[in-house]
């Protein structure tokens, strides 16, 4: 019992210390599963990747669930392990400290007693060696008796006094062993709650990342789209083309870099070389065509204009020349021209003009109603893009997040 109470200050260090590590853990998990979580946001940003970033963060909501958990438990923990611990120990040492003077200040009186009756009895068997020695026998006789009740008394004292002090020692020990069973009890809740909140959709977060080649329905229907010629595209007339491009430089700039590349960033390449084409078939056959037209009439014939439907998002900021817009909309170019990446036109919805990423549209297909509104036609730009990757890419079977428009290389008017 020396020892116990030493060893029960170190304990409770040690749990301390147990708290402070556990503690650490937790903040660092939760710093790890945020990151976890948005990288998640990024990935469901994307049309490919979105079920996957939708998985990153359900795992990073189950693992901040199993951390609150943990945290929780060491709090009680801390409470009803350490706390009582220290409680304990601080009183058991004046417990103890109160129990041995007593114990000390008893065996002394009933030491002295028996010491006493020792030291009669010496002196009534000297006396009783004399002629009297009839007359003290009686008197032997009852200090013997004293004595012998008298060391009966100490020996039962210190037997209780053993058994007291072995009853402490377990008392002890069985508060230990109480408080830990207890503890036991709770982690063991807690990591059946955890395997249940971690399994529960383990199955379907495995699925969904079991082929990375996969692709969406609606993504494949778009790349079909992409790969699928349209025909009788319709052009704009030679004379205002020819004003566009005479004047599309000193109206309106250019963004002086381009956006990042993207698999649709030729999407135009192919309908300028085809309008081109036809521009000199329309100035062979009218050549008496004014030139003089406006830049502001050519504008407004919008409904003669291609347009493009947009697959993502785009934000313009603070910059007056981008043009913003949901994905969906329908934009008229306004300068069929693609100037490093970026083209210019007008979103139907508002009649904002400004400059966009061609990466970030694709060809829309419209119906075109005749002058005799007898029949409907079909007219789209007909552009084939091709998407197809080459080369020795580790990567070729996953599809990769959209383009992000770098706004600062925008065009200062």
């Amino acid at each position: 019992m020396e020892q116990f109470n030493p060893g029960l200050r170190n304990l409770i260090n040690l749990g301390k210390s147990y708290e402070k590590a556990v503690s650490a853990m937790v903040l660092a998990g939760k710093q790890y599963f945020d990151a976890v979580s948005k990288i998640g946001e990024n990935a469901a940003i994307s049309p490919v990747s979105r079920e996957l970033g939708v998985v990153l963060m359900e795992i990073s909501d189950v693992h901040r669930k199993v951390n609150i958990e943990l945290e929780e438990n060491f709090r009680l923990f801390h409470r009803e392990v350490i706390a009582e611990l220290e409680r304990k120990t601080d009183m058991d040492v004046k417990y103890m400290t109160a129990t041995f003077k007593r114990y000390q200040t008893e065996h002394k009186m009933k030491q002295d007693s028996l010491e006493r009756s020792q030291s009669d009895l010496k002196k009534l068997r000297r006396k009783s060696q004399g002629k009297n020695a009839s007359k003290y026998e009686s008197k032997e006789n009852e200090c013997l008796e004293t004595l012998t009740h008298r060391q009966m008394d100490m020996q039962k004292f210190i037997a209780e006094g053993c058994r007291e002090a072995l009853l402490e020692e377990k008392r002890r020990f069985c508060f230990l062993v109480d408080k830990h069973c207890n503890f036991s009890y709770q982690i063991s809740n807690f990591h059946e709650k955890a395997r249940e909140l971690l399994t529960e959709n383990l199955s379907t977060w495995q699925d969904k990342c079991g082929d990375a080649a996969n692709v969406p329905d609606s993504v494949m229907s778009m790349i079909e789209g992409l790969r699928t010629p349209a025909s009788n595209t319709p052009q704009a007339s030679p004379a205002l083309q020819h004003h566009n491009r005479a004047n599309s430089d000193a109206m309106i700039p250019a963004p002086p870099a381009p956006p990042q590349t993207s698999p649709l960033a030729n999407m135009f390449n192919q309908q300028t070389s085809r309008r081109e084409e036809r521009e000199s078939e329309y100035s062979n056959e009218d050549s008496g065509l004014s030139r003089s037209v406006s830049m502001a009439t050519g504008l407004n014939h919008i409904d003669r204009r291609p347009k493009v439907r947009t697959i993502f998002p785009h934000k313009s900021g603070n910059n007056n020349t981008l043009l913003s817009f949901e994905e969906g909309d329908i934009i008229s170019l306004l300068i069929p021209d693609e100037r490093d990446g970026w083209l210019y036109g007008e979103l139907q919805k508002n009649k904002q003009r400004g400059w966009f990423p061609s990466s970030y549209c694709r060809v829309y297909t419209e119906l075109a109603v005749n002058n005799s509104m007898s029949s409907l036609c079909i007219q789209a730009a007909g552009v084939t893009v091709c998407c197809v990757c080459r080369g020795g890419n580790p990567f070729a079977t996953v599809k990769l997040r959209p383009t992000v428009t770098n706004d600062r290389s925008a065009p200062l008017i």
